[in-house]
């Protein structure tokens, strides 16, 4: 039995690279990691709780850079559309890059010269990326009204 205490005293500090199988950081039915004051191309600074109205929350991250996260935005507004058409749901776009291209001057360009609808932030330390376990893009983390994680991974 004392073996088996140890065993366990020694594998909890590790619990949290267990925690998905598919991304180590979060599992389904985790509550979100908080994040604030995240610069936004509209000039503003957004937050987790700027959305506590809404049942659901899409976060996306995304990048100006990667032609696979160029493929999906027009499906993203398309979503927000959707989503500003039932007053329930929202979505954001954050961006962890730090290359010349996918800083919040670049964003600015391309959210304007796209015509994004939906909130598209910069998260300049790459904490709000780590804290979701974002690791390519475009990657996908849906919360519920509790905002608990109940989806992980890619849009299909």
């Amino acid at each position: 039995m004392r073996n088996l205490l140890l065993l366990t005293l020694c594998l909890v500090p590790l619990a949290p690279a267990w925690a998905g199988k598919y991304n180590k950081t979060l599992s389904i039915g985790d509550p979100a990691p908080a994040w604030s004051d995240l610069p936004g191309v509209d000039g503003k600074q957004h937050s987790l709780a700027d959305f506590k109205d809404r049942d659901v929350l899409v976060i996306v991250f995304s990048c100006n850079t990667c032609l696979y996260a160029q493929d999906h935005e027009d499906r993203l507004m398309a979503l927000q559309k959707k989503f500003n058409e039932s007053d329930t749901c929202a979505l954001i776009a954050i961006c962890s890059n730090k290359v010349k291209d996918d800083l919040l001057p670049a964003m600015t360009e391309r959210a304007n010269q796209r015509g994004f609808n939906f909130p598209y932030v910069h998260d300049e330390t790459q904490q709000v990326a780590r804290a979701h376990g974002a690791t390519y893009t475009p990657e996908f983390v849906v919360l519920d009204k509790d905002r608990k994680v109940v989806y992980l991974g890619a849009m299909d």
